[in-house]
């Protein structure tokens, strides 16, 4: 067998999850007694010894994790933040969950109160676009930090995230192999830089599959995506704005809206021949399934996205707050088929 390097390794092969793992190091009394016989068993078995002097370091720590997110009302970070919470919680820390609310004010005021708390780490998914970078980057070489959602370049440790790609490009090949190209339907101005890939990610998928990209976008400004959506989609149907019977939307948010557009002005959405359009989206909101038609959707991959930042963050507090290296993971979407389109 190679020698064991980390804790997440040894997690992987002694069949206990990482934050039980983690746990232990930290207080082998606080798990219960048949764990720790595990545990302690596995070590013998692998022939593991932790890094103490990493282990001590940690200790002098508070047992703080900040959580940061740009806006708590939208319900895909209500869940990613629910997860991340309940992760920290089984591996012994104590997390502390803040949103910005699209503020970029309130963000550097977050940043700066969390520092005062001296947390052990922080899991940030900053506002992105309009985030104040240089605050970012001071708070990032002060405080052990991963970054999740929306990337800023060479800022924290490590990023964890989204392939914005694949959401597209699934969603915007299955609509031209299955009836007329759509077309991108999206904000001016987006608050979540993850829109300007999408949109990217429409161009190339549509030219290389031969069509003509139409991108319409419509005004409004902040996190009220789904109002934005309903406003832009009733002049857009008014002015004849759409080329094709088929729209995808930058997100399910603005689709939501979309829907309720198309409601209000008697339109059939739907992939029945009684239908007049098709709508898709990207996301998969907690809220998609239930809309009227349940939305077709590229869907985020919740589980390993949360579950990642939280290890990456793990590590970096086990290897005294810097990694040799700045790493990048991006999880690819998966396309959720409703009635929608």
């Amino acid at each position: 067998m190679t020698k064991i390097k980390n804790m997440e390794e040894f997690a992987a092969l002694s069949g206990i999850s990482r934050p039980t793992v983690s746990k232990y190091f930290h207080d082998p009394d606080s798990v219960r007694p048949t764990t720790r016989a595990r545990i302690e068993e596995a070590l013998e078995r692998f022939d593991y010894r932790p890094n103490i002097y990493a282990v001590n370091q940690n200790r002098k720590l508070t047992k703080n994790i900040g959580i940061v997110v740009p806006y708590l009302a939208d319900p895909f970070f209500a869940e990613i933040a629910r997860y991340l919470e309940q992760s920290c919680i089984a591996a012994g820390y104590r997390p502390s969950l803040f949103s910005s609310h699209g503020e970029q004010k309130l963000e550097n005021d977050i940043l700066d109160g969390l520092q005062s708390m001296k947390p052990a780490g922080v899991l940030l998914a900053p506002l992105g676009r309009t985030s104040d970078q240089s605050v970012i980057e001071r708070f990032c070489a002060n405080v052990p930090t991963v970054l999740f959602d929306s990337n800023l370049d060479g800022l924290g440790a490590a990023f964890i995230g989204s392939d914005n790609f694949s959401f597209v490009s699934q969603t915007v090949e299955y609509m031209t192999r299955t009836g007329e190209p759509p077309s991108f339907f999206e904000m001016r101005t987006p608050a979540n830089p993850n829109a300007n890939k999408r949109r990217k990610a429409y161009v190339e998928v549509m030219e290389r599959l031969g069509f003509e990209p139409h991108i319409i976008r419509v005004d409004g400004k902040g996190w009220a995506f789904e109002e934005i959506g309903h406003e832009g989609a009733l002049k857009v149907l008014a002015e004849n704005e759409l080329r094709t019977n088929s729209v995808l939307c930058s997100n399910d948010r603005l689709a939501i809206g979309f829907l309720a557009a198309c409601y209000e002005q008697g339109i059939r959405v739907g992939r029945r021949d009684d239908c007049a359009l098709r709508l898709a989206s990207n996301d998969d909101h907690p809220f998609a399934k239930f809309t009227c038609p349940s939305l077709t959707t590229a869907a985020h991959d919740y589980d390993n996205v949360a579950g990642r930042s939280v290890e990456t963050l793990f590590e970096l507090i086990e290897s005294g707050g810097k990694f040799e290296t700045r790493s990048e993971t991006l999880f690819p979407a998966r396309l959720v088929l409703r009635d929608s389109a």
